[in-house]
């Protein structure tokens, strides 16, 4: 047995439970690492800890990969994929572009997934065929546009200082390629790439909870989501997504030194 839209609904509405009534509360921040800065909070732990729960209680037989707990059944040819707080820092800065993201993964491959933003009440979701948006304004399929080529795209990447080395001077000459180019999204720059309301994102160092809820948002949507050098993205990396395999392409190109 599979998941539908409704156990979906549900694992979000749990994880919203525990985010939203701590978001803008000035609640107590844990740094995750020495010599740096990964912030982990209180509502992170407890939310991945109720979808956990949904999920064990449903389908015992299928593993979890998640961020703040241990993983479970990695072998399993059912896995959900799990970032209660995709965002933290967005989180704790009291902007909201955060997300809850959860993804469904069968013989290794992305296949359904669900980003809910619960502070401005939008979540979208991806069927295992079809993209979903929900929120204010009702709900509809979405789908990518099609904006012809690298130099007329808006671009997205949480920030400019997650490049580093090679990556950063290949990001660069993305940058300074594209039309308009804007920092600090996180998720929802992905979800906004689905909706059709940008073009391209480019993303380093993601860890596979970071991406596998928003593979199938994209690739449903009718956009293109790889590594930089052109391989599926379950693993993580560096990350791009596009809207259409043109725009793709060039960015691409750029990306992998080729």
């Amino acid at each position: 047995m599979l998941p539908d839209r409704f156990f979906f609904d549900a694992l979000a509405d749990a994880a919203k439970a525990e985010t939203l009534p701590r978001f803008r509360t000035g609640l107590s921040v844990v740094n995750k690492i020495e010599g740096g800065f990964d912030p982990v909070t209180e509502g992170d732990r407890a939310a991945e800890t109720a979808i956990r729960a949904l999920i064990e209680e449903r389908f015992p037989d299928h593993g979890i990969l998640g961020e703040e707990h241990e993983n479970i059944g990695l072998d399993r040819e059912h896995i959900w994929v799990i970032d209660p707080i995709d965002g933290t820092r967005a989180f704790i800065s009291g902007l909201p572009v955060w997300g809850t993201l959860i993804g469904f993964q069968s013989n290794g491959r992305a296949t359904m997934g669900l980003m809910d933003q619960p502070f401005i009440g939008e979540r979208y979701f991806a069927d295992g065929e079809r993209s979903w948006y929900a929120g204010p304004d009702g709900e509809r399929q979405i789908q990518v546009r099609d904006c012809g080529s690298l130099s007329d795209a808006i671009l997205f990447t949480t920030s400019p200082h997650i490049f580093t080395g090679e990556a950063a001077n290949r990001y660069r000459a993305v940058e300074g390629r594209v039309q308009l180019f804007r920092y600090g999204c996180d998720c929802y720059a992905y979800a906004l790439l689905a909706s059709g309301h940008v073009d391209l994102v480019v993303e380093s160092s993601l860890k596979p909870y970071d991406i596998g809820a928003l593979i199938p948002l994209i690739e449903q949507a009718g956009g293109v989501i790889t590594t930089w050098d052109g391989g599926r993205p379950e693993q993580g990396g560096n990350i791009v997504a596009a809207g259409s395999p043109t725009v793709h392409a060039q960015a691409l190109a750029l990306l992998s030194g080729l």
